[in-house]
């Protein structure tokens, strides 16, 4: 029988699960406020694997995720130990804001400090007892609000190699290799050498059932993948657990913007493919019958676009992803891009 696991003072027996709440601090009427982790102790010797969501608080899809997730998930089944914070900024969740009551990002303030901010205490708090316990981990996300993001894992492949078939594992469809932002949660975890994906999917506020599924499954992968669970038949599942196709994978992007204000109509949706010059959609004045078009810079896909059909000029309308240093971007119209975008960031930007 494993050793039980410690964590916030707690001893979680092997083959058990129990909610842990890590005290964070007190709300101004003195109201405790505390950082739950789900624990989910196997009988099994394997990997410690953590799962996040909601660092930024109206970030929801992840919620949902980790729900489903444990809802399938008995620890007697499980090798290794497997940790989820379904919700780690609580300030913003109640809210239904990104941010902190300090203002901050919780994802530019890691790895934090025991005596600094509330956002830097919070992430010294999740990075020291939840994160450096694992060796590996996955940090879900969602698009900024009127935004929505293609389902995609986003990770650095070339200081952690690791995290490319991790990435393969998950299963999504897109896998974009994305340097890590100062502050940010992947780099403190890369400097504690732990590997961490990031899964964008869907739009902040809102559920979305494809961006939530695809994200119970991508677990589900990783684990099978890692070890950390067996299929029903007993077979090696590090051998036999592989997504029904393989991703495809870019390492460049870039904004389309509005020229012009007024209401925009568009032609294309996350997922699909683009040409050059191909005609995405139009900014029409909302007083006469003049109208901009907007053209796609680039050959590439489609990963996020505005949900709002009111834009003012410079306003970001699609992020279309592409591969180049002489790499094929694989879409159903095979499309492929080779100029070099605009540096692709580490999760959703509020550009």
């Amino acid at each position: 029988m494993r050793a039980a696991f410690e964590i916030g003072g707690e001893s979680v027996p092997a083959g058990t699960r129990r909610l842990v709440d890590l005290p964070v601090s007190k709300l101004s009427n003195h109201t405790p406020v505390t950082l739950p982790v789900h624990v989910l102790h196997g009988p099994q010797p394997g990997p410690a694997m953590f799962v996040s969501a909601a660092i930024h608080g109206d970030e929801l899809n992840g919620v949902e995720i980790i729900r489903r997730v444990l809802r399938t998930l008995q620890p007697g089944n499980l090798s290794g130990t497997l940790l989820c914070v379904p919700v780690v900024n609580a300030y913003g969740f109640i809210g239904r804001s990104r941010y902190l009551p300090d203002r901050r990002d919780l994802n530019r303030s890691f790895p934090g400090s025991p005596n600094g901010s509330l956002a830097a205490r919070l992430a010294h708090l999740f990075l020291n007892e939840v994160v450096k316990r694992c060796q590996f981990g996955i940090d879900l996300h969602t698009a900024a609000v009127h935004r929505v993001n293609l389902p995609q894992i986003r990770a650095d492949f070339e200081t952690r190699p690791r995290c490319r078939e991790l990435s393969e594992a998950f299963g999504a469809d897109l896998v974009l290799e994305a340097p890590e932002r100062t502050g940010s949660l992947r780099r403190a975890a890369r400097e504690a050498n732990v590997d961490v994906l990031v899964y964008e999917g869907g739009e902040g506020l809102r559920f979305d059932e494809f961006a939530i599924k695809a994200g119970v499954d991508g677990i589900a992968n990783v684990m099978l993948k890692s070890g950390m669970l067996e299929l029903i038949d007993g077979t090696d599942a590090a051998a036999t657990a592989k997504p029904a196709r393989q991703p495809v994978f870019a390492n460049a992007s870039k904004w389309v913007r509005a020229p012009d204000g007024g209401i925009f109509r568009t032609l294309r949706k996350i997922g699909h493919a683009v040409s050059e010059g191909e005609t995405l959609g139009w900014v029409s004045n909302p007083y006469d019958d003049t109208q901009t078009v907007i053209r796609s810079p680039r050959r590439g896909i489609i990963i996020g676009s505005t949900t709002l059909p009111i834009v003012n000029m410079g306003d970001a309308l699609f992020h279309i992803a592409w591969s180049h240093e002489h790499e094929r971007v694989r879409t159903p119209r095979d499309a492929v891009a080779e100029p070099p975008g605009d540096p692709l960031m580490d999760e959703d930007e509020i550009i």
